[in-house]
């Protein structure tokens, strides 16, 4: 009954979601909710344990094979947008660009809150550095969605769009980085045997993908091609749930590799994967707030910390990233305003983290993440503002240039 209450509360959010009745002119914050999905974070914590209580922590236990679906699902499309070629012809700036937004904000969250989580820690400080690495992880991340959607739109020239996106994408590195890290020290008893579980969901990945492209380079037929991926998808994700390993990460490797040998092929699966991303990610983050713990207070007290940490991260960050990359992307004056909203990712990696390092702190850290992505996301909408508008430093020295021509 409540996995059937699940499902008909996100067909219901999606119909509200696509109606006219949140129209972005009279609701621009729940428009914007919507848009990105968090909106199903919110119903997600409402029927959760800690709220409402129509979905028990027993309901939450069974949906766990779920979940590990939807993290399978979201790393092989990230792995499936790591194009070697695109790779190879990015100059050395790029990466030293996106680095540099991105390390920024890491170390602008993870050092400061390092303290009070070791001092609310029963595992000591190694228990704290990793959920303080979780934390940085999570506030790296950034969503070049406002910045596509505007260029798209007329506001934003395309170079200045395409080259945020490229930065975002980037990003994406670091926190799977990271959240490989944490589970080395986290997910077992020592670091050794937590490496070995980190390449063995990496392996895994790497044969799904390898066998995902054999089964599908002869295929013609669309529906057939999308049957074959979401079974080859399906075993990613539920072979790293049975084996207790990252499922998020041998997603990412069974896409890359999938990227790699597959040719064509991997275009036809990414599109195939295509249709069915949109209601994968609307259960997975709904899941994901339903396993918010919305009464713990220390989370409520971090929280505000990670939000205006992660701010400051991004902005000082971005002007090094622009700094740069001046000669290599056109981006625009105040980069860092494009990258406040945090994106969906963050969400996948602290519940990966929580799946795989259970414990309080680990629980905190999603509570956090999770109630400072949705605070994130409308303080975004905001912020885009001031992107896509000219500072007025830029409009007095175009000025001059104006009536010099004239």
């Amino acid at each position: 009954m409540q996995a059937l209450l699940v499902f008909l509360s996100i067909a219901a959010l999606s119909l509200l979601a696509s109606s006219r009745a949140l129209d972005p002119g009279r609701f621009p914050a729940l428009a914007r909710l919507a848009a990105s999905g968090f909106l199903f974070v919110l119903l997600g914590i409402f029927l959760g344990p800690s709220v409402s209580g129509l979905l028990t922590e027993r309901n939450l236990e069974a949906l766990r094979p779920v979940m590990a679906l939807g993290l399978g699902t979201a790393g092989v499309l990230l792995g499936l947008n790591l194009e070697p070629r695109l790779l190879r012809l990015l100059p050395r700036p790029v990466y030293l660009s996106a680095m540099a937004h991105s390390g920024t904000a890491f170390f602008f969250v993870a050092l400061p809150l390092l303290v009070p989580l070791a001092f609310t820690s029963i595992r000591g400080w190694l228990g704290a550095v990793g959920a303080a690495a979780m934390l940085g992880a999570a506030a790296s991340l950034s969503s070049g969605h406002s910045a596509v959607l505007a260029y798209r739109a007329g506001r934003l020239d395309r170079a200045r769009g395409l080259g945020v996106a490229l930065l975002t994408m980037l990003d994406d590195a670091l926190g799977l980085g990271v959240l490989a890290l944490a589970l080395m020290i986290g997910a077992a008893s020592n670091v050794g045997e937590g490496l070995g579980l980190v390449c063995l969901a990496l392996l895994l990945g790497v044969m799904c993908g390898a066998l995902l492209a054999f089964l599908t380079h002869s295929l013609k037929d669309l529906a057939e091609l999308t049957t074959v991926t979401l079974g080859g998808v399906a075993l990613v994700g539920g072979a790293a749930a049975y084996l207790r390993v990252s499922p998020l990460l041998a997603g990412v490797a069974c896409g890359a590799t999938l990227a790699v040998v597959g040719g064509r092929v991997a275009e036809r699966v990414a599109r195939a994967l295509g249709r069915v991303e949109r209601p994968v990610f609307l259960v997975l983050v709904f899941l994901v707030g339903c396993a918010v713990h919305a009464r713990d207070y220390w989370a409520w007290l971090l929280m505000p910390a990670f939000v205006g940490l992660r701010f400051l991260g991004k902005m000082a960050g971005g002007r090094l990233a622009r700094q740069l990359a001046q000669a290599t992307l056109v981006l625009p004056p105040r980069l860092g305003y494009a990258l406040i909203a945090q994106g969906g990712l963050a969400l996948c990696l602290v519940a990966e983290y929580g799946m795989l390092v259970p414990g309080v702190l680990s629980r905190r850290v999603l509570d956090v993440v999770v109630m400072g992505a949705v605070v994130n996301e409308l303080l975004a909408g905001q912020a885009f503002r001031y992107v896509v508008d000219p500072p007025k430093s830029a409009m007095a020295s175009e000025a001059p240039d104006a009536k010099v021509a004239a």
